[in-house]
């Protein structure tokens, strides 16, 4: 473990980390604008399928906060390349958003959304168009024997009421109905923080990855083999850190306490 004042690649989920719904958290452009002044860079990582990053850049700008497509790295980006090595050729059935089929399609994917012959992989994210009729789809291939790929294994999507489920929601209720689990691309397999590293040519020791969850941002990290911080403003709590599990290397209230705690290291250094 290198200390704080080290780090200078900070990988950042988004939602209950810098904001939560349509609210940026108080501290978030401070945060960001101190890991700039301290020669740092920043990527947002976001397990976040169902929409474009077009969409986060606009989002990021509406919240204040400017920001440009390389700025992030999404599940899709993580699964887009994992499908481009294991189905290159391959028809896929994508299971989620308009925006989700169009990503993988502008990427050179062979995607539909209709139950077809030679269908080989079914392909799920996040989805908050869905309907009863793309979870039969979706029973049907997996009964066919089709891989089942998920872009990610959250339960939920924290929203300013609570919570909605998300893509980990709905493959457990695929689970119970058929008996398949996914191979799972984004957090808190390594993927993501992988491409970040590749992107940036960041040494490992130099990067950390900072999000509220435990079982997906934490795990990302520990997975990748990097430092994590775990912030309290979103799903996780204390009481969700298992020791020898996929502990944090540090824990905060939320983002404003890991400036302030940069900042105390970067004095004393």
């Amino acid at each position: 473990m290198t200390g704080l004042s080290d780090k200078r690649l900070f990988l950042l989920d988004m939602d209950g980390t810098l904001y939560l719904d349509e609210e940026l958290f108080p501290a978030t452009p401070a945060f960001l604008e101190h890991i700039r002044a301290m020669g740092g860079r920043y990527l947002y990582l976001t397990n976040n399928s169902s929409r474009g990053v077009d969409a986060y850049v606009e989002k990021m700008r509406r919240l204040g906060v400017a920001a440009t497509a390389e700025d992030f790295l999404t599940s899709v980006d993580a699964t887009i390349a994992d499908l481009k090595r294991t189905h290159p050729d391959d028809l896929l059935y994508a299971f989620g958003t308009a925006t989700f089929r169009a990503q993988l399609r502008s990427a050179g994917l062979r995607v539909t959304d209709k139950l077809e012959d030679g269908i080989s992989a079914l392909v799920i994210g996040f989805d908050t168009e869905l309907t009863f009729g793309k979870l039969e789809d979706a029973c049907i291939l997996l009964g066919r024997g089709v891989d089942f790929i998920a872009t990610n294994p959250d339960w939920v999507c924290p929203t300013w009421y609570g919570f909605v489920p998300d893509c980990g929601s709905v493959c457990e209720m695929l689970f119970r109905a058929m008996g398949k689990r996914p191979r799972v691309i984004g957090k808190p397999q390594p993927a993501m923080v992988e491409l970040a590293l590749a992107r940036t040519g960041c040494a490992p020791k130099q990067a950390m990855l900072v999000g509220d969850r435990v079982y997906t941002d934490i795990a990302c990290g520990v997975n990748a083999g990097i430092d994590t911080a775990l912030v309290l403003s979103g799903e996780s709590t204390r009481d969700d850190i298992v020791p020898g599990s996929a502990e944090p290397t540090w824990v905060f209230d939320d983002v404003g306490a890991l400036l302030a705690a940069l900042k105390r290291e970067e004095t004393t250094a």
